[in-house]
């Protein structure tokens, strides 16, 4: 399935920060882009261990228009389990 992840860029003094916004608390983050890309799939994964049904994936076009994430990028994870 494929989940929209917000993106908060990272600098020489920040780290990449990733939430899902369809699995509050589900968060993550990296010192590079992929790191943190990498990471958030992880997160995705023990997040959903606790479910008996995947999360709905909210339209990233919705997402995009939500003022907490003004400045923020989107990506597409895909995540694989068994639920």
């Amino acid at each position: 399935m494929l989940y929209p992840v917000a993106v908060e860029e990272g600098n020489d003094d920040h780290a990449f920060g990733v939430v899902v916004p369809d699995m509050p608390g589900c968060f993550s983050a990296g010192d590079t882009l992929d790191e943190a890309l990498q990471n958030v799939t992880e997160a995705i994964v023990l997040f959903l261990e606790d479910y008996s049904e995947l999360p709905a994936a909210t339209e990233r076009s919705t997402l995009k228009s939500a003022p907490e994430f003004e400045g923020w990028t989107w990506h597409m994870i895909e995540v694989e389990v068994d639920v």
